[in-house]
């Protein structure tokens, strides 16, 4: 019995949707800790932000390290991220993605997350606590779009 006949016709298309949104959590994920947290270390350095890189308090409800929570939102973002820019290659997917990250993560952040930890939003509109969330965040579109570029490249079908 022929099982390919069996098949959904979509099934591929959804195991590769499945699949490039899982690349584009992981990609996500591990720019956080490599891009993300090194554009944190580059702005604390200079004396832009008073937090540093890779922050180990706990933080609720699960208790988990500060940084591992910003991996686990950048995973998301990142899922977010390539569902997004699924048609685009090349030079084009990893410009998109930091421009997605610069923009997108950063709004969210200082419109409905600062807000709602009773923080100002923008970073109360100052110079330059207003500049760290689009380097930052567009550090972490970098890595991501690399990331998504890199499987898109080297993957196997």
């Amino acid at each position: 019995m022929d099982t390919h006949a069996l098949r959904h016709p979509h099934s591929h298309a959804t195991t590769s949707l499945a699949r490039w949104l899982m690349v584009g959590f992981a990609a996500g994920f591990v720019s956080v800790l490599v891009f993300h947290q090194s554009a944190v270390a580059l702005l604390y350095a200079i004396g832009w932000t008073p937090r540093g890189p890779f922050p180990m308090q706990a933080v609720a409800p699960l208790g988990v390290p500060q940084v591992i929570s910003y991996a686990f939102w950048g995973g998301v973002w990142g899922a977010v991220l390539a569902a997004t820019l699924a048609r685009l290659t090349g030079a084009k997917l990893v410009v998109a993605a930091t421009v997605f990250g610069a923009i997108l993560p950063t709004l969210v952040a200082w419109f409905l997350v600062a807000p709602l930890k009773g923080l100002p939003p923008a970073g109360g509109f100052a110079l330059p606590a207003m500049l760290v969330g689009p380097i930052v965040n567009g550090a972490w579109g970098l890595g991501t779009g690399l990331g998504l570029l890199w499987f898109r490249t080297h993957r196997r079908e």
